[in-house]
């Protein structure tokens, strides 16, 4: 796929070692990151600088936590895709992250068999939710 056709990403996980594991899945399916931050101020600089396709965040982060951020990028304008990899598993993380506008939520414990779909239904306007959160059935749509 020409480079120029590629869908864009901001990942913002303050763990380096998911940052790592997402941008290596995200290589794989030929997906540009175009920036990989540590937390939720550094993610709203980077969208407003590459206006991306698709946002990965994670719930808990410092300073800015993922459902703010994304709360953030709303307000802001932002149009695109919106995706929480995390570990939180209670059913009021993965309602608030609907609330937000975003269109997957994804556990990081299922990361390898998740994301890549997460992603495609997120951009083809469809949502999605890792099999093992009891409350995917009251979520998708």
């Amino acid at each position: 796929m020409p480079s120029l056709l590629r869908k864009t990403v901001v990942i913002a996980d303050d763990h380096p070692g998911a940052l790592h594991a997402v941008q290596s899945l995200l290589d794989v399916k030929d997906f540009r990151v175009v920036a990989a931050v540590p937390d939720g101020d550094l993610a709203l600089d980077a969208v407003q600088e590459f206006n991306p396709d698709l946002v990965i965040l994670d719930i808990c982060m410092p300073r800015l936590d993922g459902l703010r951020t994304a709360q953030e990028l709303r307000i802001k304008g932002f149009e695109g895709s919106i995706i929480f990899l995390t570990i939180q598993e209670d059913d009021d993380y993965v309602l608030a992250a609907f609330a937000t506008g975003a269109r997957a939520y994804v556990l990081k414990s299922q990361m390898k068999t998740d994301l890549l779909r997460a992603i495609d239904d997120a951009l083809a306007g469809r949502t999605f939710v890792s099999s093992s959160v009891s409350s995917s059935e009251s979520v998708r749509h």
